[in-house]
């Protein structure tokens, strides 16, 4: 899917420092702007999180009816087209499971196994038929914990928002520099004050009228927060 990128307009924070009288070195005379870029992109990847889970008379049992359950999904998996390297387990666990009295009482009823995954979908597009192939393959033991849009390279996103974040600081920089009566000079210094981040975007997951599962994708934030300092002329 063809990645689409938007720059918007975003708000900075500026703070000015200026130092010395204009009699003493241009060195000691700046000024200093907070500003922020920001691109919206729409996500490329999606990341699943499954659990395949059983309760059984034996933790043997409920763990054996989990690795079949497991297995299904990993094949379903396989049929979909997802790459054995975007399939991790993130837990497997076995525990007593009881039933629990309104008088406090509680009863063994078995054991449960649970053996969750976190699955990356390269294919976007793709992820809702790859939820309902996990639950088509384990039936009732599949457990769909949350499904995360995500951008799976930001690097072109990030590139942007920078450029945003260097457009809105020099502007804003000119722009004192004209009210002061003064001429910018040279950059000193400029300071990229976190990483680039992503803001979760908001999404659903609905059954569309042929009752297959939809993913929508929505956009997500990617901002850069900078700190430029010029010299003043």
């Amino acid at each position: 899917m063809k990645k689409r990128i938007s720059i918007i307009a975003a708000l900075a924070l500026v703070s000015i420092a200026l130092v010395a009288p204009a009699s003493q070195a241009a060195a000691n005379r700046y000024i200093t702007v907070k500003a922020q870029g920001t691109v919206q992109v729409t996500p490329d990847a999606v990341r699943i999180s499954a659990t395949a889970t059983n309760i059984a008379a034996t933790s043997k049992e409920a763990l054996a009816a989990t690795s079949k359950s497991s297995a299904s999904i990993r094949a379903a998996l396989k049929s979909s087209k997802i790459d054995s390297k975007d399939i991790a387990t993130q837990s497997i666990s076995v525990f007593p499971e009881y039933r629990y009295s309104n008088d406090g009482g509680s009863t063994l009823v078995g054991y449960r196994a649970s053996q969750g995954f976190t699955i990356t979908v390269r294919a976007a597009t793709t992820a809702g038929d790859v939820v309902d192939a996990i639950v088509a393959a384990a039936g009732d033991s599949a457990q769909i914990n949350g499904v995360s849009p995500f951008v799976l390279d930001s690097t072109k996103s990030s590139e942007a928002a920078r450029g945003v974040a260097v457009k809105n600081a020099k502007a804003r920089a000119i722009s004192y520099a004209k009210l002061l009566g003064v001429k910018l000079g040279k950059i000193n210094y400029l300071v990229e004050e976190s990483a680039p981040n992503s803001v979760a975007p908001i999404f659903t997951t609905a059954k569309a009228e042929s009752d297959a599962t939809v993913v929508d994708l929505g956009q997500q934030d990617v901002t850069v927060s900078i700190t430029v300092q010029w010299a003043l002329l």
